[in-house]
């Protein structure tokens, strides 16, 4: 993994001394999308074992194995019906994982816009914890940065990105590449800039944020430089 970021790292650089912010985009927008998107996942494994745990292991604790083994195995048709299986017939926490899950192979699938529903559908449930429906937000959030617009992403994360939110630099992040996308270069350098400000900002996101500070900065015009 260190080897993958330097090499992220070494060819954004590059890229940094021949081409406009359009090309860095293009280029590298699925890496930064997937890295960021691979934090809220590992935050959303994480939270979903406690959840998990605190509700005690079940009969449907093989179920939903079996349906992720099914994916492994590039059978997603199969593992979405298993896990939809187990969200109508599970109990305990097995249904809010096989839904969040279910939402991340629709993605993989490559519908984009179904995965954005399934996690605004969680996200949207009262019943979950609130840890997992900010999770299901911001997994929306990152899917609907090359299909939305800013302001429809905002009004999905933006309320996490400030104060001490635990994913506020998550909320940062996407809000940014939205920006970005949108042609916002004010808006993006500023979340990208908090992000950089911030102590506690994990390393990875603060890392990727200086990067794109970087390209923001050095594809300015001169005026806008100084």
């Amino acid at each position: 993994m260190a080897h993958e970021n330097d090499s992220f790292i070494r060819e954004v650089n590059e890229e940094l001394r021949s081409e406009q912010i359009s090309r860095v985009w293009r280029a590298y927008r699925p890496f930064i999308i997937a890295g960021a998107a691979l934090i809220v996942l590992g935050t959303a494994g994480y939270r979903g074992y406690e959840y998990w745990h605190s509700n005690n292991a079940s009969q449907y604790g093989d179920q939903f194995l079996a349906a992720l083994n099914l994916a492994k195995q590039n059978k997603t048709d199969e593992a979405i019906a298993a896990l939809e299986k187990l969200e109508k017939d599970g109990s305990g926490a097995y249904p809010v994982l096989a839904r969040m899950r279910a939402a991340t192979l629709l993605s993989q699938k490559g519908d984009a816009a179904g995965a954005v529903k399934a996690f605004q559908q969680v996200a949207a449930d009262s019943a979950i914890p609130a840890v997992l429906r900010d999770i299901a937000k911001m997994r929306a959030a990152y899917l609907m940065v090359d299909t939305s617009t800013y302001a429809q992403v905002a009004a999905e994360v933006e309320p996490m990105a400030t104060g001490n939110h635990a994913l506020r630099n998550s909320a940062r992040e996407v809000l940014g590449l939205a920006a970005m996308k949108a042609g916002d270069t004010a808006k993006a350098k500023q979340w990208f800039e908090d992000i950089a400000n911030d102590a506690q900002a994990p390393r990875n996101i603060a890392n990727r944020a200086q990067i794109l500070l970087d390209t923001l900065v050095s594809s300015a015009p001169p005026a806008a430089k100084s």
